[in-house]
């Protein structure tokens, strides 16, 4: 499948880190590698914020392990969870703040075979419904950590003209311990492809 690859403005990411999370609904992530490209459109996102978020890798300032979190808007933030699995998120908020959105979900689009094969052979919705297997689908590793996603092989693109989104909600976040009462989980309710539905306690709107 070919898709048109419209860079990101910069005006995309003059807002606040929750609206950005919701605008990122229907990108595109590119990952030219040389084994392949392979192309996902985003489908579920998680904002963290530097203020009032416990679960924030921010939360407590710049470390070594956050530092790319606080690079200007529209930068990686890659980094290592439970020793094994890879998140990778988009960095928001202004240089020097410390916001990023996770990617959740990923609906493939390109280099399906590629995906398949570094996910093991596995097919269906569990080749990128989660943060993990995102990465792994798309070939990620901790040297993407603090490069810039308007250019070269890794990068960010608009959603593509005429498409249309479907139900875009807002819940709280999945898989963390604080600041768990934050809806701040965005998601395309109509995809298939999002790493959990929506539970029937949560409810709510996507920020436009």
């Amino acid at each position: 499948m070919s898709v048109s690859l419209r860079p990101l403005a910069a005006r995309f990411f003059r807002a606040p880190t929750p609206v950005i999370a919701e605008r990122l609904l229907g990108c595109l992530l590119i990952h030219d590698s040389p084994e392949g490209r392979t192309v996902g459109r985003i489908v579920e996102t998680e904002a963290y914020l530097a203020q009032g978020d416990g679960a924030s890798h921010s939360a407590n300032g710049l470390t070594a392990r956050c530092a790319s979190m606080f690079l200007a808007p529209g930068h990686a933030y890659v980094y290592l969870i439970y020793g094994v699995h890879l998140c990778f998120n988009v960095v928001t908020g202004g240089s020097g703040v410390g916001e990023a959105v996770l990617i959740r979900a990923l609906e493939p689009l390109e280099g399906l075979e590629l995906m398949r094969a570094r996910r093991g052979g596995l097919t269906g919705h569990s080749l990128t419904n989660g943060p993990g297997k995102c990465a792994q689908a798309m070939g990620l590793e901790l040297a993407h950590d603090g490069r810039g996603l308007g250019e070269g092989s890794l990068r960010l693109a608009a959603r593509a003209r005429g498409w249309s989104p479907g139900r875009m909600v807002a819940t709280r976040r999945v898989g963390i311990s604080k600041s768990t009462e934050l809806p701040l989980r965005f998601l395309d309710e109509d995809s298939s492809w999002v790493s959990r539905p929506r539970s029937v306690r949560e409810s709510g709107s996507a920020p436009r």
